[in-house]
């Protein structure tokens, strides 16, 4: 047998060499992954459910970004507060009108002295910001760092999997955003597009920014977090000499987002700063800005006047404060920021939640992927308290891989005894939210899924606080009227309005194909 693939071998050495290259890549890929990490003795020890609540309120205020159009507002309203540094965290950052205008506002910033420091993750950074001379606009100022997570390297394949899916945004110590919306326009505005998607995020407000008191906000927990990851060895530089920046293209780029700038300003007068309000002391790139009264105020009244602030700015802050909800603790958690194989530090926490839960839990993911492990600890969950879940139907969903997955373990879901709801509205839902007993919620980057669980960087924050849960709860609850609940057998209970989209042949059979073929891998699904 051995002498015969070598005889083949010696025959056919091109084609023996193409399957050699494709067994390193296969092999490389998946290999270091197959293997499931369990949950450490440590982080068993670590994890309780009293340590997400607290008596009283916090200094953070928050509220729920349940539309792509609010997604846009608050990041422009948010930035334009900024007089130190803007973080942006992102896994998937491409062109497009809204990213384009996030970029505008943050190259503004960036002439006025504002740190921008912008963390993507390498497959993005790869696909999406080589081509595209803004980003190369943006990396070439001086006062703008864009960092790519673990570039993608086809020559050290085991290092392809580990991927940064958090996503956030956090401007000086005002405020941040954070959740499952990448940065396009996918995800974020209302310019016309071929396709959106149905996501979730939430707004924390600091009513003590600018002041030592502000130090206790969740806000430092984020930051605190980015720079674990930014700070890692596997984060690495974009483009960033001035050889780049002294190019015709990318010098063009700049001025577009400029101009760009100046006509947002203009037709957003309520969000942004015009370029008269916000020049200060100087606009030349690198020298810091000196904005014009009055001064910096709060809700908070243990808060004294600290910066100047533009009138626009001032408003900024009097909207947080009307439109936020009290908190009590809010505790950002999240997965190991490696790029290789993760303890499941995300789900352990959100189980040992939803095991604390007296009354329900109700969980809202895109992709449901499960493997025994995930199975088992619904089983308990349920035998406790009623677990709903809400997932995209096949049909619905924008994630082939995991639509293909989720038909051959109908089953295996049912038999958790979860309440097992297929959204059927039309556009794909990307929400990861978590809701429990009506008092604690948590929204972030986490799908129900092997990926999220196992592969990715994740983060989850966990707010106590029954008037934002209720809120997230509302919104939650509005979209299961557009599901089909699935029953023991593979039936389902449909509304009578809901039409299921009708599907090609062609795309059945291969979702069914493929569902098999990627069984053996689906612990990258």
């Amino acid at each position: 047998m051995i002498c015969r693939c070598i005889t083949w071998i010696k025959k056919h050495p091109v084609l023996s060499l193409f399957f050699l290259i494709l067994m390193y890549l296969v092999i490389g890929a998946t290999a270091p992954f197959y293997h499931y990490k369990s949950i450490s003795q440590e982080t068993k020890e670590t994890v309780s459910a009293e340590s997400f609540y607290q008596e009283g309120d916090s200094r953070d205020r928050a509220m729920i970004l349940e539309t792509n159009q609010s997604a846009w507002d608050e990041r422009m309203r948010l930035m334009n507060l900024a007089r130190e540094r803007i973080i942006l965290s992102t896994f998937d950052f491409r062109d497009g009108e809204s990213p384009r205008d996030l970029m505008a506002v943050m190259l503004h910033k960036a002439d006025q002295g504002v740190s921008i420091k912008i963390l993507v993750d390498g497959f993005s950074g790869l696909v999406r910001m080589e081509p595209c001379k803004l980003f190369y606009a943006l990396s070439s100022h001086p006062n703008i760092e864009i960092k790519i997570y673990n570039k993608m390297n086809p020559l050290l394949p085991w290092k392809t999997q580990g991927r940064m899916h958090d996503k956030y945004v956090i401007v000086d110590d005002y405020g941040y955003i954070l959740g499952g919306r990448n940065t396009f326009d996918y995800f974020i505005g209302s310019y016309p597009t071929d396709s959106r998607s149905h996501d979730r995020e939430v707004l924390v407000y600091n009513t003590a920014h600018s002041t030592d008191k502000g130090r206790d906000s969740s806000l430092y927990q984020a930051e605190n977090y980015f720079e674990q990851v930014w700070n890692l060895d596997v984060s690495t530089l974009f483009h960033d000499s001035q050889t780049t920046a002294d190019r015709t293209s990318v010098r063009n780029a700049a001025a577009m987002l400029r101009e760009r700038y100046k006509v947002l300003a203009m037709k957003y007068p309520e969000l942004l700063d015009s370029e008269e309000d916000s020049a200060g002391c100087g606009t030349l790139p690198g020298q810091p800005g000196c904005p014009a009264p009055p001064m910096d105020s709060s809700i908070n009244d243990d808060v004294s006047p600290a910066f100047p602030l533009t009138p626009i700015q001032s408003k900024a802050l009097e909207y947080y404060g009307a439109s936020t909800v009290p908190t009590g603790k809010i505790t950002l958690v999240s997965n190991p920021i490696g790029i290789y194989g993760k303890e499941p530090v995300v789900f352990h926490t959100m189980s040992v939640l939803m095991k604390n839960a007296k009354k329900s839990v109700l969980i809202h993911t895109p992709y449901a992927v499960f493997n025994d492990y995930m199975y088992d600890t619904m089983k308990e969950i349920t035998s406790r308290v009623p677990v709903t879940m809400m997932v995209n139907s096949v049909e619905n969903g924008d994630n082939f891989f995991a639509s293909s997955d989720y038909p051959m373990h109908r089953d295996a879901f049912c038999d958790t005894g979860m309440g097992i709801l297929e959204y059927d509205g039309g556009l794909s839902y990307h929400g990861k939210s978590l809701v429990i007993d009506s008092e604690l919620c948590a929204v972030g980057s986490y799908n129900f899924d092997l990926r999220s669980t196992y592969l990715d960087t994740e983060l989850m924050l966990v707010i106590q606080s029954r008037e934002l849960t209720a809120r997230l709860e509302e919104y939650m609850v509005s979209y299961q009227k557009d599901c089909r609940r699935l029953l023991p057998g593979g039936a389902y209970e449909i509304p009578e309005h809901l039409t299921i989209a009708d599907v090609p042949a062609y795309k059945r059979a291969a979702w069914k194909v493929v569902g098999f073929v990627m069984q053996p891998f689906r612990f990258l699904i």
